[in-house]
């Protein structure tokens, strides 16, 4: 067998460039590096002069505190540093830089000048560096307060690291990012970006805002779509604030800003988070603008995870992450609801022309009102369609065709249903489940703001089908999941008018056992020979439903008798019968599908398949007034009085916007 190799203790030098190549891993991590330390000298204007993409050379000058000359002994050596004493320092460090490896990792990889002078110094000083030592100086110099820092032929020792770099130009690319989100972040602080021997290609003042910067660096497109958005949560002990774009503009690439504690920094979660928020409302593969400034508790913080510090952990990330991107959503749906319209004259002389026919010096413009319907009682969307939207939906043609004799049947419901009585007004009883107070706790705190202000203030356009309409808001049009907004309604108004409803009572009473079997003759009941006879089954329901008949009546007013015959249902919204065509289904389901043995998942189950009965709408309704009319002078009214939009209705499409004002004049100007 071969011996093995001898271990054997690495040149202190190789140990150094080894870990230089860490911390800087191109000219854009050098100048990271050297910012951070600008910063946290607290310089007010920091230049930033390149050569070949800051490969051939990098010079960054600043008017900081600066570096006193008994310091620039060691100030190249690695694991020296002001900012940091003991390792406990970590948990409440509040500087960029705490390792002080950032220009012992530079002067291991290049050709390294320091020139520096304090406020207490006569003059500046001069040194070079090479390999973390001090190589020459300091020598006294003529120069300004602050740190004057060059940084020649990098890499010039690690050939293959400098090979596997890009081009000049895409270097500067990724420097000239680097610098353009710091001068974001830092708006008291003047950056300067140039090419060595030209001119600026970012230049910010000193006390600028974040909307300037931003328009400055990524351009007035960006800048004029912006919402600013902040969030303090007491839970988590974090606060955020930033800038993001509506959803007017986008881009094929997620421009994400991120500081953490500001630092600059990437988190992955967070950004996929933020994007698939936006991806309900951009184009497909579109992205948006977004700087967030994230500070958190200095104790629940981890800087030391990486040697080029991108990456930092925290606590609670998950529930961080979900309400900074809960927070994002409600800014976002809540913006655009006005735009201003930036147009131009496409032919010469137009405006003059337009002017001079109207006889005076400006251009009329044309009034919000003259181009958004905001008038409920204008013209509805059945003005033009035919005499008929659709028949009936492919369901409801197969539905039919299966169930002729349940549906003959149920119009014999129907009749009984007609006539029925409402008791007067009582007083109402207050409900002291902790079950239901837990169950209405959980609505109230799933509220999506946003979407309550929308549903509260729309404008109903018309039907497209019994399950679909459309709505306006603002300058927004949406389409809107009719059945499953009210299925969620119902549940909220059956937990909240617990044990007080009014009642829907039958002419006649109809026998639980019948439903049942009319029930079981349905394909959706699933019914097969392995379940057992029809007539047992139906029985076996009949009984379940008799048992619970007092419960029943005394919290929902479904009174059914000691024969097993139904005599009233509860009243959820006024002048709403619900689909008696429904009803044998439901009585099956009240059977089979509650969790009677446990309290409150039994009240939330009976809410939920309770509203999915009186949320059906058939288009082959049989009322006089037909389901069109039930859906816009029953439904959408009290949904705009009494809905609570959970937050999940974000991402079901249950509310999906189609078009906006804004966005249709954009498509018109291509044209």
């Amino acid at each position: 067998m071969n011996e093995p190799p001898k271990i054997k203790k690495l040149d202190e030098t190789v140990i150094n460039r080894i870990a230089a190549g860490e911390v800087i891993q191109r000219p854009a991590n050098a100048i990271k590096e050297m910012i951070e330390n600008s910063l946290d000298a607290k310089a007010t204007n920091i230049q930033v002069t390149v050569k070949n993409g800051g490969l051939k050379s990098i010079q960054i000058q600043d008017n900081g505190t600066g570096i006193r000359k008994e310091d620039f002994e060691i100030v190249c050596e690695r694991f020296t540093t002001s900012k940091l004493t003991e390792f406990e320092d970590l948990s409440k460090i509040a500087t960029y830089g705490f390792r002080g490896e950032a220009l012992a990792s530079i002067s291991h990889v290049a050709h390294l000048t320091i020139q520096s002078k304090t406020i207490n110094d006569k003059c500046a000083y001069k040194a070079s560096f090479v390999d973390g030592k001090l190589k020459q100086g300091p020598t006294a110099i003529a120069g300004n307060q602050g740190t004057l820092i060059n940084v020649e032929d990098l890499f010039y020792n690690m050939s293959v690291r400098r090979s596997a770099l890009k081009s000049g130009a895409e270097e500067y690319q990724k420097v000239s990012e680097v610098v353009g989100k710091y001068a974001i972040h830092n708006v008291a602080v003047g950056f300067g970006l140039k090419k060595f021997g030209d001119h600026n290609d970012i230049r910010t003042p000193p006390n600028s805002n974040y909307i300037d910067n931003i328009r400055t660096i990524y351009g007035n497109l960006i800048a004029r779509e912006l919402i600013n958005f902040n969030v303090d949560n007491d839970v988590y002990k974090f606060k955020a604030h930033g800038y993001m774009t509506n959803v007017n503009y986008s881009t094929k690439k997620f421009n994400f800003l991120l500081f953490i504690n500001h630092r600059l920094v990437d988190c992955h979660g967070l950004k996929k988070c933020i994007d698939q928020v936006y991806a309900t409302y951009l184009p497909k593969n579109m992205h948006p603008f977004v700087y967030l400034s994230l500070e958190i508790d200095s104790k629940n913080i981890d800087v030391n995870v990486h040697p080029t510090k991108h990456e930092v952990h925290f606590l609670n990330e998950d529930q961080i992450i979900e309400a900074l991107t809960s927070a994002i959503e409600t800014k976002l749906l809540g913006s655009n609801n006005s735009r201003m319209f930036y147009m131009q004259a496409k032919l010469p002389g137009v405006k003059e022309m337009i002017a001079k026919e109207q006889g005076t010096k400006s251009i009329v413009t044309v009034q919000d009102k003259d181009l958004v319907r905001t008038d409920a009682s204008e013209q509805k969307l059945e003005k033009f369609f035919g005499p008929a939207i659709k028949e009936r939906k492919d369901e409801d043609e197969e539905f039919s065709k299966h169930n002729k004799e349940f549906l003959q049947d149920a119009e014999v419901f129907e009749k009984q249903m007609k006539s029925f009585s409402l008791p007067s007004k009582v007083s109402r009883q207050k409900c002291k489940l902790t079950s239901i107070l837990e169950l209405r706790k959980e609505i109230e705190s799933s509220l999506h703001r946003t979407l309550r202000e929308l549903v509260s203030q729309h404008v109903f356009v018309g039907c497209v089908t019994a399950s679909q309409a459309l709505v306006q808001h603002g300058t927004k049009l949406y389409l809107c999941k009719t059945n499953q907004i009210m299925q969620e309604l119902f549940y909220q108004f059956i937990l909240y008018n617990f044990q007080n409803f009014e009642v829907i009572r039958l002419s006649e009473a109809l026998s639980l056992k019948e439903l049942a079997r009319l029930a079981l003759d349905l394909s959706e009941a699933g019914w097969t020979e392995e379940d057992g006879d029809k007539d047992e089954l139906a029985g076996k329901v009949q009984e379940i439903l008799t048992e619970k008949g007092a419960m029943l009546i005394e919290y929902f007013s479904i009174e059914i008798d000691e024969y097993g015959y139904l005599k009233s249902l509860p009243l959820l919204l006024e002048n709403h019968i619900p689909e008696m065509a429904g009803l044998p289904m439901y009585v099956l389901r009240l059977a089979t599908e509650i969790e009677w043995t446990k309290e409150k998942e039994c009240f939330n189950s009976f809410a939920q398949e309770t509203a999915q009965y009186y949320a059906q709408v058939h288009e082959n309704n049989t009322e006089s007034k037909g389901w069109k009319w039930v859906t816009e002078h029953i439904f959408y009214p009290a949904i705009k009085e009494y809905f609570l939009p959970p937050k999940s209705f974000t991402e079901n499409g249950a509310i999906l916007q189609i078009a906006d004002l804004p966005s249709l004049y954009k498509v018109f100007e291509r044209c």
